[in-house]
């Protein structure tokens, strides 16, 4: 069609139509050559008529894609609709858990997808000792639930599933992994203690099953007579493996030698610092060589 080739037709179809129209009223007036403007006048026209047709043909498709839409919305279902909103989140959060489990496969998260969502693996360590593992099998729908779990009963997996399950998972599983790291690396302190370090331990140790509460009495010569100590740790805050309070008392004198209190105060800065074996360790290696003689 030549007059979509036209320089005057920028800024489209009813646009050139306005400035045809302009362009005959104008060559009305300036042509002097009757014969001249006539012929102007035809061509201009012409296309002017093909432009009109061009108009009301695009207006009537409009009219007919609007129709089609407006048909293909009322036939869709309410419940449909919302059931393909419902099934692309749920795909979404199985794509979100898999690639947490891919990115962090190697700090402890593991897992595979099954027929209802996840199940996702948690597997514990304390200073490069691989310890116990956790699984937690997860169902993913709207609202995300727990299906079946190995968590001990006193990790608050209720209230961490409350803060984070629906809003954040990954940040939901990482807080897992804290609290079950840090109660493992707890039990592996205390039950180091018991089997390497009998020798220090003048009676038993106790502790409560989330192992945040351990108490004793040592001695720091196995094999000598020195006074016992009694220690007692505690761990407020679950997500640790060292203790946020420390009190360390001794038996047996009522008042102690100066190098004896020096002595219980360095003990309770070590348990703060390092963990149980590692305290128990340095005791074993310097061999402590204390003045136990009491004050008179």
């Amino acid at each position: 069609m030549e007059w979509a080739n036209d320089g005057k037709s920028k800024g489209g179809v009813l646009a050139h139509l306005e400035r045809l129209e302009i362009q005959v009223n104008r060559s009305r007036k300036n042509l002097e050559d009757p014969q001249r403007a006539q012929a102007v006048e035809s061509a201009l026209g012409t296309k002017i008529h093909k432009l009109r047709c061009l108009r009301d043909e695009l207006r009537a498709e409009v009219k007919q894609r609007q129709a089609r839409v407006k048909a293909s919305t009322v036939n869709v279902e309410p419940d449909q609709t919302l059931e393909i909103s419902e099934q692309e989140v749920v795909e979404r959060r199985k794509e979100n858990v898999k690639a947490i489990l891919q990115a962090y496969r190697f700090t402890g998260l593991s897992g595979k997808l099954t027929s209802r969502g996840v199940c996702v693996c948690i597997s514990t360590a304390f200073e490069g000792n691989l310890l116990d593992s956790y699984f937690i099998d997860l169902v993913i729908q709207k609202p995300l639930r727990i299906h079946h779990h190995s968590i001990p009963v006193f990790i608050p997996l209720e209230e961490i599933s409350a803060k984070y399950l629906q809003t954040n998972i990954q940040h939901f599983l990482f807080c897992l992994c804290e609290y079950l790291n840090a109660y493992a690396g707890r039990k592996y302190q205390a039950d180091r203690l018991q089997s390497d370090f009998a020798a220090f331990l003048a009676g038993p140790l106790r502790r409560n099953s989330l192992c945040n509460l351990l108490s004793f009495t040592y001695k720091v010569e196995p094999q000598g007579q020195s006074f016992p100590f009694c220690a007692r740790l505690l761990y407020k805050d679950l997500t640790t493996a060292l203790p946020t309070d420390v009190t360390v008392t001794y038996q047996g004198m009522d008042a102690l030698s100066p190098a004896w209190e020096e002595q219980r105060a360095s003990h309770e800065n070590l348990f703060f610092s390092k963990p149980l074996h590692q305290v128990f360790t340095s005791f074993a290696r310097k061999g402590e060589k204390l003045d136990m003689s009491p004050v008179s």
